[in-house]
């Protein structure tokens, strides 16, 4: 697999005060008809970070990146994103603050082709990369551009996830469970990938259960319990908290 080029002319670098808060979060709750799943989950994240949200299975994370979204039946509390409140506000309104979402399903449609999957998603802001630019980074969509998505590789086809919400101008990126499933060398691809996107000043926030996957690559960690924030770190206190993480992921 070619490894991914330093990152071309694309997404315009975000402002110069990257310690800027880009979203913060505060007593959120979120539900899914009477199921009350997040319990006043705090949080923020600064302008050009990765941030990590780790915990087990059930713990709200995924629940959490889909709220920031709007996309649970109901949430309460407070969506901050670039200083814009966005509780009350609809999916697609969100969306256009610069806002990209790769799922844990990741949503390749069978009956079109790379590249037609690649530009499905209209821009909603300028500054989207452009599809040479995406074939630059991953140059295995490429390869692949005219290849139905059912022919695509499950590394492939994440790849081609990620590289859809690139296209569309958004700068804080939602990825959920973008290693899980793959090989060793998919995964070492993606994580240059995302270090990539750092030094281009995309703000990244993960869902992860690969702890080798995201531990080098994040800033800060948060650790979610029962829909709660539980704990929450620098990536410089990581070896002081290997007992901490181990007692609530088993790592």
């Amino acid at each position: 697999m070619a490894e991914s080029p330093v990152l071309a002319c694309g997404a315009a670098p975000l402002a110069t005060a990257a310690a800027a808060e880009f979203l913060r979060i505060a007593g959120l709750h979120a539900y899914y008809g009477e199921s009350h799943i997040l319990h006043g989950v705090d949080l923020s994240v600064r302008r050009g970070e990765v941030v990590t949200l780790l915990g087990r299975n059930g713990a709200g994370r995924t629940t959490t990146l889909k709220a920031i979204l709007g996309l649970v039946g109901r949430r309460t509390g407070s969506i901050l994103i670039n200083g814009v409140e966005t509780i009350r506000m609809p999916p697609h309104r969100i969306a256009q603050l610069g806002i990209g979402y790769c799922p844990e399903e990741r949503g390749i449609f069978a009956s079109l082709s790379c590249e037609e999957n690649l530009m499905l998603p209209p821009p909603l802001v300028k500054g989207g990369m452009s599809v040479d630019d995406i074939y630059q980074l991953f140059p295995n969509l490429r390869e692949r551009r005219t290849s139905p998505g059912t022919r695509l590789s499950g590394g492939e086809q994440q790849m081609l996830a990620v590289a859809r919400i690139l296209r569309t101008g958004a700068t804080l990126l939602l990825l959920d469970e973008i290693s899980e499933g793959l090989a060793p060398v998919i995964v070492q691809t993606l994580a240059r990938t995302i270090r990539l996107l750092r030094e281009r000043g995309f703000t990244i926030v993960m869902v992860e259960q690969n702890f080798r996957f995201a531990a080098p690559l994040a800033d800060r960690f948060y650790v979610m319990e029962h829909g709660r924030i539980v704990e929450a770190f620098a990536a410089a206190e990581l070896p002081s908290k290997r007992e901490m993480l181990h007692e609530f992921l088993g790592v």
